[in-house]
């Protein structure tokens, strides 16, 4: 049988974004709808409704340790596909949850099927692409994959609004339908039988005690914990700001998305200064300004004496500040782990990548249950982060 030929640049870069998009879909476009799953689910602990984000995260994380060794295994597609299929039996059980503990269930295992191909999605790049090349592919599809958060929570308002907050699990497996389509259709394998590896679990583990015994991954890694955690607290209660706080709940899509836009200028503005200033550098001053910003925040909104408008307008724009935070930090320090690891670097990205992640996600949780109708609570424990995030920095060795 004659091997299909290789996607186009534009076909397969288009692909490979909507695997991406994945994840950013699968959380975004949940935002608008914490308030009815509260109500309906949760009416007497509004505040466990956020669990809802969270446990797809924490999915995701324990996902990102394995689907990598599995793909190298048994090839791309049929993890992708397999893990695309995870995905949809965790929407589906989530469309009928009958009660919140299942609902957060199924958030779990919708996490680990979309680790798949969020993550080997990217191992499809690698072995087509080398280089520039593979850095061309990856940009652009990182470009179009920026889009999403500007525009899940309105897609998802507006699913809401015509099928109610349990239609935008259904539309999850309407969107991972469409990929693996698209997949199974039109993108060979790229993994050949010969160059694959037996699964391990001993080699994972050997590698995991490798790398966190160099000081350098282990505090690059927990600094990038502290940042995730910073981004998944925001994510997980801005939402409720918006409604309880300033009761502008209906308008929450339109705000996120400009929120969205503006804090994607991050990655941009980093590209620009990394080279002349450094990762460290860069890394350490984000952290600096978000102590300020976070901490000052806090204390005018506990003061009281903040008019609505001005208000309003500080936390939109220290909202912005949290969500460039990472677009400023996470590269950066991904960066730093890998840079002594350089012999293992799948394998240990994938391990910080998932400590990372979940760890970050328990940091994160307790952050959203305390949510007191303001965002006080929130502001002083992103400012402890990022404080504790700038004293490792201090910590993370020279090369």
């Amino acid at each position: 049988m004659t091997p299909r030929a290789r996607l186009s640049l534009p076909e397969f870069t288009a692909l490979v974004a909507m695997m991406f998009a994945t994840v950013a879909f699968s959380i975004d476009a949940m935002l608008p709808a914490l308030p009815e799953i509260a109500q309906e689910l949760s009416a007497q602990a509004p505040n466990r409704a956020q669990l809802v984000v969270m446990f797809f995260i924490i999915g995701m994380g324990a996902g990102t340790l394995v689907v990598g060794p599995l793909s190298d295994a048994f090839g791309r597609r049929p993890v992708i596909l397999g893990g695309a299929l995870l995905y949809c039996a965790g929407a589906f059980l989530a469309s009928v949850a009958p009660g919140l503990d299942t609902l957060l269930a199924a958030r779990l295992l919708q996490g680990i099927g979309a680790a798949a191909p969020r993550i080997v999605g990217l191992a499809l790049v690698r072995d087509q692409y080398k280089g520039r090349e593979m850095a061309r592919v990856v940009s652009f599809a990182m470009t179009i994959f920026s889009l999403v958060p500007a525009i899940a929570p309105l897609i998802g308002s507006f699913i809401i609004a015509g099928f109610g907050w349990r239609g935008i699990f259904l539309s999850f497996i309407g969107f991972a339908a469409l990929m693996m389509a698209w997949l199974g259709l039109r993108q060979p394998e790229t993994l050949p039988p010969e160059a694959r590896r037996a699964l391990a679990l001993r080699p994972l583990w050997q590698t995991i005690r490798q790398v966190m015994a160099i000081p350098v991954v282990r505090i690059a890694t927990m600094v990038q914990t502290l940042c995730f955690a910073c981004l998944y607290a925001m994510l997980a209660s801005t939402q409720p700001i918006f409604d309880a706080t300033f009761g502008q709940g209906a308008n929450f899509a339109y705000w996120f998305g400009l929120i969205a836009v503006l804090a994607g200028s991050a990655s941009f503005i980093n590209a620009t200064l990394v080279v002349r200033l450094g990762m460290r550098f860069l890394v350490m001053r984000t952290l600096q300004v978000q102590v300020g910003l976070a901490g000052s925040f806090a204390l005018l909104a506990a003061s009281g004496l903040l008019p609505e408008a001005l208000y309003f307008a500080l936390f939109v724009g220290w909202t912005v500040s949290v969500f460039m935070l990472a677009g400023l930090t996470l590269g950066n320090l991904n960066a730093l782990a890998l840079e002594p690891v350089g012999h293992v670097a799948g394998m240990a990205a994938s391990v910080t990548g998932a400590i990372a992640t979940v760890v970050a996600a328990l940091i994160a949780t307790p952050l959203g249950l305390v949510f007191d109708g303001t965002p006080v609570p929130l502001a002083l424990g992103i400012t402890a982060l990022a404080l504790l995030g700038a004293i490792l920095m201090r910590r993370l060795p020279a090369r």
